[in-house]
């Protein structure tokens, strides 16, 4: 596939989850905006002091709502992030590199998902220090077959020198 058409799949899944959320959120907002009766048309301006508890319960539920849709949409967010670029599986197996202690040697500490069927790596500061730092992705061709070569590589030499 080329690289295009994944990028493609990966921001159409995250539209997708993004109008999933929006239809029942939408529906929400409506049904509140039917519990609360709009200002009549001869009331006066200061209608909303003579009725302050029905605008403060409005206002508590608009909030309510807006919060949930923070919370939805951060989610999603979270989830998106997490996600395989080439095959959108969950990333798994997260490996902690680098430490503060011996940050000259190892480097500043990271944290580093795979694929499960080895597509690539996400590699994540543990702490954003200089501000918000975008996870870097590094895609391979099969990520398996170079660790599964490796491994066989030292398991020959170890065999040869008995």
């Amino acid at each position: 596939m080329s690289d295009r058409l994944i990028g493609m799949r990966y921001w159409a899944l995250f539209a997708a989850k993004l109008l999933a959320a929006a239809a029942p959120l939408y529906g929400l907002l409506v049904l509140l905006a039917s519990l609360f009766p709009p200002k009549p048309k001869d009331a006066p301006d200061n209608w909303a002091l003579a009725n302050s508890s029905q605008a403060l319960l409005c206002n508590l539920a608009l909030l309510g709502w807006f919060l949930l849709c923070t919370g939805v949409m951060y989610l999603i967010v979270w989830d998106q992030r997490h996600r395989c670029r080439v095959c959108l599986r969950r990333l798994r197996m997260p490996v902690e590199t680098g430490s503060w202690s011996h940050m000259l040697q190892l480097g500043r500490p990271r944290i580093e998902y795979i694929c499960p069927y080895g597509h690539g790596t996400l590699r994540q500061e543990e702490i954003q220090i200089l501000g918000l730092e975008a996870p870097q992705w590094d895609q391979t061709a099969d990520l398996w077959e170079d660790l599964c070569a490796a491994s066989k590589d030292s398991e020959g030499g170890s065999k040869g020198a008995l």
